[in-house]
């Protein structure tokens, strides 16, 4: 089923402030009347959790899983342990996984991902991770795991959870998870499989953003060093400090009594967590500014454990202490700052220390390699620009993808739309 046609079914027919049209009240909220609200132990065969012992591990063999290889909707296979023949026999009677299984993670802070086991896997688990065996006669193991993943199913494992420091799912807390449950094999693979053609697209556009993400990764290291030129440039380099183009500006702290969450004054930023993925996120407002930064400065963290994170203002704002702002002078800016994140790992090791930070001269006596042409500096920052460009396009799809995903989830799981007559 193609995702605009899914999207399109998403749409419901309800009278507002009434009960919605053919729907009935359940513990799960309102569901079509042919519908049944099940727990999670009546559509399954067996629940259990993993091994209460500690497995004997070693360098290869069977697999032995815990919390930290389920994952939202798959199995992470990439840092896993192994166990040996004759302990995998011994584990497995109580908690050997096979394709059709479906996985939780029950403990720490991931506690409540839901993967299905997929084809040709077979492992046994820690007490990390439980083990549902659906009974495949009632469910299909793909809604089932759906279901698991949506809002009311994740409300449930939510208040389910202990409140210790680190969150614990017990046994007898999912076996009493109360699934919707249509009344067909049919008309739970048909939404298993809408919401699988919608994880396929953005599983595909994730690949393609790494994809992405490595080529440019590769070109910067082949440009900004000039082992690479662009055509018609072949002029000299030089390596420069950083101080001989640039005027650096520190932050300064502003009192809470002149802080508001209300778009009082100017904008303040105070650190790495006002731009938690590569964009500015406004939070805090100061009617008494400090250091103020113009928009295209660097800024760079150089306080705490995200020394040496940086962003580009894209306008003035505030900034606290816990950041300084380069404005570039000599240079092509975007060049910079693209050199900069070049040498994260330079700034990342100047800043370590007992409490990581970076002093004015670590960031000024940085040294880049740089084009003495002007123009070939503004190409190479062109060149760069388009290829971030192109990534946040393909982010932005992907997001915009997981949003339908969500508000199919939301419909489709409840039966305000039916695929199936």
């Amino acid at each position: 089923m193609k995702l605009d046609a899914i999207a399109t079914a998403s749409r419901t027919t309800s009278h507002a402030n009434h009960e919605p049209v053919g729907l009935v009240p359940s513990e799960v909220g309102y569901i079509p009347k042919d519908w049944g609200v099940r727990e999670l132990s009546e559509i399954s065969r067996r629940i259990t959790d993993g091994d209460h012992l500690t497995p004997r591990r070693t360098n290869q063999g069977n697999y032995l899983l815990s919390a930290r290889n389920v994952l939202d909707g798959r199995v992470d296979l990439s840092d896993v342990d192994y166990v040996d023949n004759d302990e995998y026999a011994r584990m497995e009677k109580r908690c050997g996984a096979k394709p059709g299984d479906l996985l939780i993670s029950c403990s720490g802070h991931g506690f409540g991902r839901i993967a299905v086991v997929p084809p040709g896997l077979e492992c046994v688990l820690v007490r990390s991770a439980a083990l549902v065996k659906v009974d495949h006669a009632k469910v299909d193991a793909q809604f089932v795991q759906y279901w698991l993943q949506g809002r009311n199913a994740q409300a449930q494992i939510a208040n389910s959870a202990s409140r210790a420091a680190q969150p614990n799912l017990f046994l007898h807390q999912i076996q009493r998870i109360h699934c919707a449950v249509p009344p067909t094999i049919g008309e739970q693979r048909a939404i298993a499989e809408a919401l699988s053609d919608v994880d396929e697209l953005i599983g595909a556009l994730e690949k393609l953003i790494a994809k992405k993400r490595a080529i440019k990764f590769a070109t910067m290291q082949q440009l900004l060093t000039g082992k690479t030129r662009l055509p018609g440039f072949s002029g000299e380099w030089e390596t420069k400090r950083l101080g001989e183009g640039i005027s650096l500006s520190s932050g300064h702290h502003v009192l809470a009594q002149f802080c508001n969450a209300t778009g009082q004054g100017v904008p303040y930023l105070t650190g790495p967590a006002d731009f938690p993925n590569g964009e500015i996120v406004l939070t805090k407002y100061t009617t008494r500014p400090g250091t103020m930064c113009e928009a295209g400065d660097i800024l760079v963290t150089v306080k705490g454990s995200g020394a040496g994170t940086m962003i580009v203002a894209d306008e003035r704002y505030c900034i606290s202490r816990q950041l300084m702002a380069i404005t570039v002078r000599a240079w092509n800016s975007r060049l910079i700052f693209c050199s900069l994140q070049q040498n994260a790992a330079e700034l990342h090791a100047a800043s370590t220390g007992l409490i990581p930070g970076l002093s004015r001269s670590d960031i000024l006596c940085q040294e880049l390699p740089l084009p003495v042409d002007p123009e070939e500096q503004k190409q190479i920052a062109n060149v760069l620009s388009d290829m971030d460009a192109e990534i946040t396009a393909l982010e932005q799809r992907r997001d915009k993808t997981k949003a339908i995903k969500q508000g199919m989830m939301q419909q489709l799981l409840t039966g305000k739309t039916r695929l199936v007559p």
